[in-house]
């Protein structure tokens, strides 16, 4: 591998990487833990494992490197491209991997570009572990390809540009995860319940029996095909759900989002719904923008 690596954050996603690809020696490497007694050495300690070069500020993570991996938590995703944007050199290609709203991402390239530096958005797609370099990314931004050749120097396999805007593959991943994270939410809370009231195993079979394997696009047009004709009668059903669930003691926060949204666009009165996906979201955003948001 022709290249450094200034790597900032060494959590899971960046040990993972230094560990999975042959180019650790060549990682510059700098974590804010290291900043704070109770964390430096534990955190000295793990560079020492993976073989990376410990940087005990930023800039020295930063210096002579052409590449940067951020890899930070989402709170500091920001304020982390703007410290970088006062110590990076014009011309590196910062990758911000964190998982943050396309507009934190935007708001970090002006920063970074303001630098002279080139910002490129990367949406990590699946767990770094056990999928390691194999994890899906997208990438989006100006300098989306060249990242993308880096990065394939560093042993990532699956990789996908997907414009040119920065924002763009972190909009697919927030997104996404909407129903990925809603998903996982919703199992929650109808388990917790189902196993409150004593009727875990039955509902469970009954979810199987219900469940039918089809595309997103076909799955999510017969949703909004239901919420058009039957959402005012099913959020009256939702909240009976609700009912049942405080009755259990349990808070049904998912459950009462469900019956706001079944409401809101049960109450545009579109009984004979356009056919196909996207015809059923121009007419929900047609008839009530500010409803198709509630």
């Amino acid at each position: 591998m022709e290249q450094e690596v200034g790597l900032i954050g060494f959590g899971e996603a960046g040990s993972t990487f230094a560990l999975a690809g042959d180019w650790a020696a060549d990682a510059h490497v700098f974590d804010i833990k290291t900043d704070e007694a109770a964390t430096c050495d534990a955190t000295l300690a793990a560079y020492a494992d993976a073989g990376v070069r410990p940087a005990r500020a930023l800039a020295d993570a930063l210096a002579g490197v052409p590449l940067v991996l951020s890899l930070v938590t989402a709170d500091q995703a920001l304020a982390v491209a703007e410290a970088a944007a006062a110590l990076i050199a014009p011309g590196v290609l910062y990758c911000d991997l964190n998982s943050v709203a396309p507009q934190t991402k935007q708001a970090a390239a002006r920063a970074i570009e303001a630098a002279g530096a080139h910002y490129v958005d990367v949406a990590v797609m699946a767990p770094v572990d056990p999928a390691r370099l194999g994890v899906p990314l997208l990438l989006s931004g100006a300098s989306a390809e060249a990242a993308e050749e880096r990065l394939r120097a560093l042993g990532f396999t699956r990789m996908r540009v997907v414009g040119a805007d920065i924002g763009r593959a972190s909009s697919i991943k927030m997104i996404r995860s909407v129903v990925v994270k809603g998903i996982e939410a919703l199992t929650a809370e109808c388990v917790l319940a189902a196993a409150q009231a004593d009727v875990l195993d039955e509902v469970l079979v009954s979810l199987d029996a219900s469940e039918k394997a089809r595309p997103w696009n076909a799955r999510a047009d017969y949703n909004l095909d239901r919420m058009l004709v039957h959402g005012a009668r099913r959020a009256a059903e939702m909240e009976e759900v609700v009912k049942t669930l405080e009755g259990l003691g349990l808070d049904a926060a998912m459950t009462r989002g469900t019956v706001q949204r079944q409401r809101a666009i049960g109450a545009l009165g579109l009984k004979t719904p356009p056919d196909g996906l996207v015809g059923k979201i121009g007419a929900i955003s047609e008839y009530s923008p500010a409803g198709a948001r509630t």
